[in-house]
């Protein structure tokens, strides 16, 4: 039984469908700038990049300019997919001796079960910081498949920037829940605690705006400068300056080296359809892993029935003990990540997933005072063990959650899914792709289906809307644990996905069913 009730009802999300685009995005707001795009008649890289960047605007603490992400994209024209890796890296100037162990065995309580280090420097503050992607991986997937200019891809999201952010309930929650860390830093409190409190619009009132300083001027000079200016110009300028004076390590050669890479991804056939992952230090690994070993299982027909989810429980936990073995990771707290996911399908059958984050909520949860950039906590990615696999060291590339898939059908473009959600992500997008693929469910009825976690450790989470059957059949062979699926804390990962029907012609688009912001978003309504 649960511990706690926190809910009685039942949500839905509406599925978005439409013969034109669709973006699909765990903020609304943003995958409308998206979608304008696309009516406009830019493409799904178009809208990806101006939807990517908006949300630095409307959901500062997922993501943002001091950020890091992943991307796959589908290039109809050249009927393949490819990667853009803009992943964090270590700064150069990273010491491992800055970084020691708290002892004791007191573990840190952001997301990761890492031992802790001494005044938690990996996971907020300046010396917390990796280098950030976030703006020159956007830029170079515009550059090599996009069709706008860079400033008119940039140009939503200084708009959204200059009207400042809605203070309604949601953004009181995400605050309130981290006002405490916040309060830590002067320029971060000055934004995010006027006169020393989460913000909070009264009752029957207009929605109070949240403004948030300096972000549209520094926006407003990378849409003059170009990308490269965040990495060698002006901005990058203000950055190491910022940076210096904090006590942060990261410095102009940092910044000068930094390049996001275009990779190939991973990619396997699974039960007719071909797959492709992120590669390198992503989950996409672990996700093939996973995959392999549901490729010879024969599912019950008109399920998920139990035997689809003890075999779910099996090949994650399998997936997990390997990926801990050896590729360093270990397990989440129950802290929130904040990563974002944005899914886009435009009219040409063009498709990107792209994960975005800072990673914590509010990343390091320093707001640098010149540029207003938001910097991620990405060092917290290492493990800070002398001598385990994932262990931090300069310039080195963190193993990461983040887990973007495009998928085709009788080679096809079909399917571009991903999730928010940490070391919870991949759990939630494999069951979603088996829900698809092996069951033949709905796009929508797909969302809205319970599934389980189980993303390291012993325990395996179990949603209470699952039938009876099903929990039984699970406890009697793994130890389970009810997990409802609520608002805060995200229990799950966070979930959304675009769909082309090609026999209908048809696109569909559907977002988590418990983020409140989120929303798929056709092109139809701006044209």
């Amino acid at each position: 039984m649960l511990e706690h009730s926190v809910q009685n009802w039942q949500v839905r999300k509406p599925l978005a469908r439409s013969r034109g685009g669709i973006v699909a995005t765990q903020n609304r707001v943003a995958g409308e700038a998206g979608a304008r795009v696309l009516a406009a008649g830019g493409n799904a890289v178009d809208a990806a990049v101006a939807t990517g960047f908006a949300l630095a605007a409307v959901e500062p603490w997922n993501c943002g300019l001091g950020g890091i992400g992943f991307m796959l994209i589908y290039a109809a024209k050249e009927d393949r997919v490819t990667a853009v890796d803009l992943g964090p890296v270590a700064p150069l100037g990273l010491d491992p001796a800055d970084y020691p162990l708290a002892g004791g065995g007191v573990t840190t309580r952001d997301l990761f079960a890492w031992p802790s280090v001494k005044d938690d420097r990996n996971v907020h503050g300046p010396l917390s910081f990796a280098v950030p992607g976030h703006v020159d991986g956007l830029g170079l997937a515009l550059e090599k498949f996009g069709t706008l200019k860079f400033a008119d891809a940039i140009r939503p999201a200084i708009e959204l920037a200059e009207k400042g952010i809605a203070a309604d309930w949601f953004l009181t929650l995400k605050v309130a829940t981290m006002a405490q860390e916040l309060a830590r830093y002067p320029t971060s409190r000055d934004v995010w605690l006027p006169n020393g409190f989460p913000p909070v619009t009264a009752p029957g009132a207009p929605l109070e705006r949240l403004n948030l300083p300096r972000l549209s001027d520094t926006l407003q000079r990378l849409a003059g400068a170009g990308r490269r200016d965040f990495y060698e110009g002006e901005v990058a300028a203000a950055i190491v300056k910022d940076v210096r004076a904090l006590g942060g390590v990261i410095g102009a050669e940092d910044l000068k080296r930094y390049r996001a890479r275009i990779v190939e991804p991973l990619t396997t056939d699974y039960h007719e359809a071909q797959i492709a992952l992120a590669p390198g230090l992503t989950a996409g690994p672990s996700m093939l892993r996973a995959l392999n070993g549901l490729r010879d299982v024969h599912f019950q027909r008109n399920g998920p029935h139990a035997d689809a989810f003890l075999a779910y429980a099996t090949v994650l936990r399998d997936a997990y003990a390997e990926r801990l073995a050896t590729m360093g990771d270990t397990a989440d707290a129950r802290d929130p990540s904040t990563t974002t996911h944005l899914n886009v399908v435009d009219r040409h059958g063009n498709m990107v997933a792209l994960t975005q984050t800072l990673l914590s909520v509010f990343g390091s949860k320093v707001v640098l005072p010149s540029t207003g950039i938001l910097m991620n906590n990405g060092i917290m990615w290492f493990d800070p063990r002398p001598g385990t696999p994932n262990y931090l060291g300069p310039g080195k590339r963190p193993l990461t959650n983040m887990c973007p898939v495009i998928v085709r059908r009788e080679g096809k473009p079909w399917l571009a899914i991903g999730a928010s959600g940490g070391r919870k992500i991949f759990p939630a997008v494999m069951q979603i792709l088996s829900f698809l693929i092996d069951h033949d469910l709905f796009l929508e009825d797909a969302f809205h289906h319970p599934r389980i976690d189980a993303s390291g450790g012993d325990i395996v989470a179990l949603d209470p809307r699952l039938p009876a059957a099903v929990r039984k059949a699970l406890a009697e062979k793994f130890p389970t644990q009810l997990a409802e699926l609520v608002v805060y804390p995200t229990n799950y990962a966070c979930p959304s996905a675009v769909l082309h029907d090609a026999r209908s012609r048809e696109n569909f688009g559907v977002t988590d069913v418990m983020s409140p912001w989120s929303g798929a978003v056709t092109e139809d309504a701006y044209r």
